[in-house]
């Protein structure tokens, strides 16, 4: 790391990460007149944003930064690789992937985390000791939907409050355990005899997460909270599970000897929602 990158990660352990986190949030939910207009076009061409790939593409027509940062893309924009690839869930950069040592991650070079830490649930951290994981993190110009690798019906959905770090490339090696300490949603879906999680990450800035069954999950509260259903909300593969409202990081877990990765699926690699990143391969048997 340069010294510019480790003063950025010291300074974030002294600013009042949650409070500018809600103050940037109420901004990106408010229409302002003249403002809101301002912001989105300089955010376009300080990111290089392709509009012409939202369903509108005229920056006037969004009343808010958050309806602008979550718009939807046109149809095809994003078509989906065939069966049984699986598919990206999310467009951004690839920060680590592959399998799981034992109940352990890898975050950064060098640096591993725990399972049970980021789950925060050891039955669940259990499944997939020894599986394989992939890590995406979203910049700010991506597309900020996140959809479903798989099909599976939702079995349980936690939410853990923690710190707000940046989840910058920067933070991710600086900062050990980074993403079992910052806030996230850990959604956990049964598919074809097995089952995989996906974890959706806050951090600094990032207004709120959202899923399609719940609404608005974060910010939500100080203490850890789950709900159990009775898979009966069922998501195909490619079909949308949840919105960052600014950028973040996507984890997805699968148990072991389920997903294969693509060879090419290494750290900086650039990834688009739909496209294969491995195969999936049904489980002989239920999961119990």
């Amino acid at each position: 790391m340069t010294l510019g990158q480790r003063v950025f990660v010291c300074l974030q352990y002294l600013v009042p990460q949650i409070l500018l986190t809600r103050i940037a949030g109420a901004f990106a939910r408010r229409r302002i007149p003249l403002l809101t207009p301002f912001v989105i076009r300089r955010f376009i061409r300080a990111y290089g944003v392709d509009m012409a790939e939202a369903v509108e593409p005229d920056p006037a027509t969004y009343p808010t930064f958050n309806a602008f940062f979550t718009r939807p893309l046109r149809a095809h924009a994003r078509p989906l690789a065939p069966a049984p690839a699986l598919l990206c869930p999310c467009d951004g950069t690839v920060s680590e992937a592959g399998s799981l040592d034992g109940g352990r991650l890898l975050q950064a070079k060098g640096i591993h985390y725990s399972a049970v830490d980021l789950l925060g649930d050891g039955e669940l951290a259990d499944r997939y000791a020894g599986g394989t994981f992939a890590t995406i993190y979203l910049a700010p110009s991506d597309y900020h939907r996140v959809h479903m690798p798989a099909a599976g019906a939702l079995e349980r959905m936690g939410y853990l409050p923690g710190r707000l770090f940046s989840v910058n490339p920067a933070t991710v090696a600086g900062r050990p355990g980074l993403f079992a300490r910052n806030e996230r949603l850990v959604a956990n879906f049964r598919g074809a005899g097995s089952s995989f999680a996906m974890v959706l990450v806050g951090a600094m800035i990032v207004g709120g997460i959202r899923t399609p069954w719940s609404g608005r999950v974060t910010p939500r509260s100080a203490e850890p909270w789950r709900i159990l259903t009775d898979t009966q909300l069922f998501y195909e593969r490619g079909r949308e599970m949840g919105t960052f409202e600014l950028g973040s990081t996507v984890i997805i877990l699968f148990p072991p000897a389920r997903v294969t990765l693509a060879a090419d699926l290494l750290p900086g690699r650039k990834v688009r929602m739909g496209e294969a990143i491995g195969d999936v391969r049904e489980a002989d048997e239920p999961l119990h």
